[in-house]
């Protein structure tokens, strides 16, 4: 098969996308938002004043991605302290706006933990507020480090695995700058990978059926001067039969505490089709998406997605004559009923490793995983 191979990785193009920020405007906080369903037609960002807004942008998938969305609940929680609204009725709406990404409830957690610190030591509404958003900034500054952390682990990972470099990575979903207080989880291996010269192509699965692949990691990868390929999803098998793909990097939405992955559906065939193929399969992820009260992934919550998403398809902004602004062409016979879950669930034996900015579980094993996570929590501590 023809390839073209990456350029060395000195282009100076820009990588870092502001996903998300908190600002202070004279009339008051907000937290802004790059609207990922606009993307890539057009960079256009969302203002959330309170955490009713914020939950809608996260329902409807404006803001996304494990890390990410750990950030965005921390900051939640912090905004409706800083204007003076309910905070436990705010913390409360924000962690169960997604229930499969353990991540949005971890940062919701740790914000509201801050504030309520401060008043139970005889703070005002003010102090505590002000602690809600120093632990959301800190666990946005502690995402970026541990992007870092996770791409030279990751990189390091894959030049033991697959030794002389010229990696073809296959990738589902989006894991880069715009699910990240950084550069992103798998993404950023790659990303790693090509300023170092040894990524010789992306392969970007579409990820039906919200195309985050097309849409977003595309977009990622063009900015950053990748050498990437757009597939169906459903193109993968034969990818892997042709001898194309030399490792799976994905991330996780959700590792149970016996290693199950739960991650973007579409993400367990692709584990299947790699141990079938004798190829790595390797999930990239921080610890914080290590939910360990939670045993197996037969535990796991998935989340149901509703079934416009797949009954119709939207192009963004894109007019069409005769369909309602925001809404989609209809693909399937009216009342078509469709199954959409948001994830499935990969079991332990199909993970090569999971890639953490505390280091590489292999053979991945509750016990290996319990210890990685205690790594964690004596560093922060």
């Amino acid at each position: 098969m023809a390839d073209q191979y990456a350029h060395s990785g000195d282009d100076k193009r820009p990588t870092e996308i502001p996903a998300i920020r908190w600002e202070e405007p004279p009339e008051g906080p907000v937290l802004v938002l790059l609207d990922q369903t606009r993307l890539p037609a057009e960079e256009v960002e969302l203002v959330c004043t309170d955490a009713s807004a914020l939950v809608e942008a996260i329902r409807s998938l404006s803001v996304r991605g494990a890390p990410l969305l750990g950030i965005a609940g921390a900051y939640g929680v912090a905004l409706a302290a800083v204007r003076g609204f309910d905070v436990d009725e705010a913390a409360d709406a924000l962690a169960s706006a997604r229930p499969t990404a353990v991540n949005l409830a971890v940062g919701v957690r740790r914000a509201r933990a801050a504030h309520e610190a401060v008043l139970a030591e005889g703070g005002d509404l003010r102090q505590a507020a002000a602690a809600a958003l120093a632990a959301a900034r800190q666990l946005h500054r502690e995402d970026a480090q541990a992007s870092e952390r996770m791409a030279e682990h990751g990189l390091a990972l894959l030049d033991e695995l697959l030794p002389g470099g010229g990696h073809r990575v296959l990738t589902h979903c989006n894991t880069g700058a715009l699910v990240s207080g950084g550069e992103g989880t798998a993404f950023a291996v790659a990303l790693a990978a090509h300023r170092r010269g040894r990524l010789r192509r992306l392969w970007v699965d579409e990820t039906r059926p919200l195309l985050q692949g097309a849409r977003l990691t595309a977009y990622e990868a063009a900015r950053s001067g990748m050498a990437y390929t757009l597939l169906t999803d459903n193109a993968a098998g034969s990818l892997f039969a042709s001898g194309e793909v030399d490792a799976v990097l994905v991330g996780a939405d959700q590792i149970t505490a016996d290693g199950s992955v739960a991650n973007k559906v579409g993400s367990y065939p692709l584990a299947v089709l790699a141990r079938y193929h004798h190829v790595p399969f390797i999930v990239v992820a921080p610890v914080t998406t290590v939910d360990l009260d939670t045993a197996d992934g037969a535990s796991i919550e998935v989340e149901q997605r509703p079934g416009h998403e797949v009954t119709e398809v939207v192009a963004p902004q894109v007019p069409v004559v005769g369909v309602e602004a925001g809404g989609g062409i209809p693909i399937a016979p009216l009342g078509t009923q469709a199954y959409n879950p948001a994830f499935d669930v990969t079991p332990p034996e199909l993970v090569t490793a999971i890639v953490t900015e505390e280091g590489v579980v292999s053979p991945v094993t509750a016990e290996a995983l319990a210890e990685v996570c205690g790594r964690s929590r004596t560093a922060q501590g």
